[in-house]
């Protein structure tokens, strides 16, 4: 698909989160190619084909409690009766035979019941004297039964394809009998960060440098069962550099996704050695933090370019990229989860950009949302995002929220 043009200078109008979102769901065609691997080595992957039963659970008539099966038939419960117990039906070694009238079975959670057997009383609720059990008036009959087919039965819709698969999800295979999955292969990603002022961990600082914290950040944004990562290092501000690098990943990944240089003034090489090698889009988008936003694809492999600043790393991954990723790996894309939230700060903001403030939010003993400002909202400053749970967005009309007013919130 080609891909749209973009805005680039400050007298046009800036792209909404919204439009910004759209063109890149748009441009993006998900993988398909798959791999068949055991179920353990299933979780948080993105199911290929839905699943269905392939037989009932459960599978046969069962207790759901520790107690005394019989069967209901010429039994009244309007005072006390006695049934003489004639054996147990264990868990995985039932009692073989139906009962006659009068009889009763010890009986275990999950174990069988006798095939005529339509009602199970808690120990707890009977007195023993030998065979001999006694049961009170008023019992509850034809309860504490597992029916055949109760969870799922033969045919049912286990999951449906694109799911990413929870542990419950595991579980629900297994109980059918499931051993091994076919699932979307692992999306292929690399990032880099760029720019001649990043120094490693390794290295002392000195005037003019910092310490390359975005690639941490990603790393953990990116930990998840559903991609192969690469960590591709730093690029200093070196044209040739720069140019081989882009290309060579491009040949081996899916996804390649840079920190620094997204905005077209800042290093305008950055831009000429992508127009040769692909189609790449510079954006500037009406979001705060996160303005300057590059996207588009180096042959076949899909193009980010954040911005610098760390906390705009974040977000722009959070409200941007993170869908993106999902869809392209095949997962069924899902609208973040909002809240209304009392705000019991004040929040200043300017008209003419969606903000995404770090907020803390919590929940009041009478169930009520509140969330404060976590401090400074520099882009730069990693302390007050470190502190937030949620993400405060405030419209791009809003000029600013006061202390009481309702505000929307999206947890990170």
């Amino acid at each position: 698909m080609s891909l749209e043009s973009c805005v680039t200078t400050e007298k046009k109008p800036l792209l909404s989160v919204e439009e910004a979102q759209q063109r890149i769901h748009a441009a993006i065609v998900p993988l398909t190619e798959s791999e068949t691997v055991p179920l353990k080595q299933a979780f948080g992957r993105v199911l290929l084909h839905t699943v269905f039963a392939t037989i009932d659970l459960p599978t046969a008539r069962n207790s759901a409690m520790d107690g005394y099966a019989f069967s209901s038939r010429n039994i009244s419960t309007s005072s006390p009766f006695e049934l003489t117990n004639v054996g147990t039906s264990w868990a995985g070694k039932p009692f073989e035979r139906d009962l006659k009238t009068g009889e009763c079975v010890r009986i275990f959670t999950g174990a069988v019941l006798p095939e005529n057997a339509d009602s199970v009383v808690m120990q707890e609720f009977v007195s023993v004297n030998g065979t001999q059990i006694q049961f009170p008036a008023d019992v509850k009959l034809q309860k504490n039964v597992r029916e055949i087919g109760e969870d799922v039965r033969i045919g049912d819709v286990l999951c449906l394809a694109h799911k990413a698969l929870s542990a419950v999800d595991l579980g629900l295979f297994a109980a059918v009998g499931v051993e091994r999955v076919a699932i979307i292969r692992p999306l292929k990603i690399i990032y880099f960060s760029t720019g001649d002022e990043l120094t490693s961990l390794s290295e002392p600082l000195t005037r003019g440098k910092i310490y390359d914290s975005n690639r941490y950040s990603l790393h953990g944004l990116l930990s998840n069962p559903c991609y192969q990562v690469v960590d591709g290092g730093s690029i200093a501000d070196d044209k040739n550099e720069l140019r081989r690098v882009l290309r060579q990943a491009a040949g081996e990944f899916d996804v390649i996704i840079t920190t620094g240089g997204a905005s077209v003034g800042d290093a305008d090489f950055v831009k000429e050695i992508l127009d040769e090698c692909g189609d790449v889009n510079f954006w500037k988008i009406a979001m705060k933090p996160g303005k300057p936003l590059a996207f588009g694809k180096i042959e076949n492999c899909y193009f980010f370019g954040l911005p610098g600043n760390p906390v705009a790393v974040t977000t722009t991954f959070d409200v941007i990229v993170k869908s993106a990723l999902a869809q392209l790996g095949g997962a069924m894309v899902k609208k973040s989860w909002q809240f209304d939230a009392i705000c019991t700060t004040p929040l200043k903001k300017s008209r003419g950009r969606q903000e995404y403030q770090r907020g803390f939010l919590q929940q009041t003993q009478n169930g009520a949302f509140q969330v404060a400002s976590t401090g400074n909202q520099g882009s730069h400053i990693l302390s007050t995002a470190s502190t937030a749970n949620c993400y405060i967005v405030l419209p791009s009309e809003c000029s600013g929220v006061k202390m009481g007013e309702i505000v929307t919130v999206v947890l990170i």
